[in-house]
């Protein structure tokens, strides 16, 4: 069974949900054909491009869809943000610069505790940013982008 995540009008992201959750949104006007949405962490489309959602939304899928655009300008490159984790990962920019400044100052302090030591966990989080494998959101749930 699919599960899908979606980006609300208020540019959070909500779920995971199943298909019948995200039927009712549809029905319910929470969602729409627009809604941008993701199925098993697969890429980020409209929902009316997934077979399972156009008779629920009203629509027809679109002949080609276009790469998402969330949020415009707002949204955090994927690939500062690994970097940033590689290169100066102990003092928790990578956390600042995503909105997460909470484990931002954490990694500031474990990084001055243990002596500089700490300063491997932004580095293996920075490499884990530009292989998509974690951190794959902004604070405010919005999807990274390349």
């Amino acid at each position: 069974m699919s599960m899908y995540r979606i980006i609300g009008a208020d540019g959070r992201q909500y779920g995971p949900a199943t298909a019948d959750q995200i039927r009712q949104w549809l029905a319910e006007g929470r969602a729409t054909a627009q809604t941008m949405a993701q199925a098993d962490g697969g890429p980020w489309q409209s929902l009316g491009t997934f077979p399972e959602f156009v008779a629920a939304s009203g629509s027809a899928p679109p002949l080609a869809t276009a790469p998402p655009v969330v949020g415009g300008a707002n949204l955090k490159s994927r690939i500062a943000a690994g970097l940033l984790g590689i290169f100066i990962g102990g003092l928790g920019i990578h956390r600042f610069y995503l909105g997460y400044t909470g484990i931002g100052v954490a990694q500031i302090l474990v990084t001055f505790v243990t002596c500089g030591l700490g300063s491997l966990w932004g580095f293996i989080e920075g490499i884990c940013i530009l292989a998509s494998a974690a951190i794959t959101t902004d604070a405010e749930g919005r999807p990274l982008r390349d």
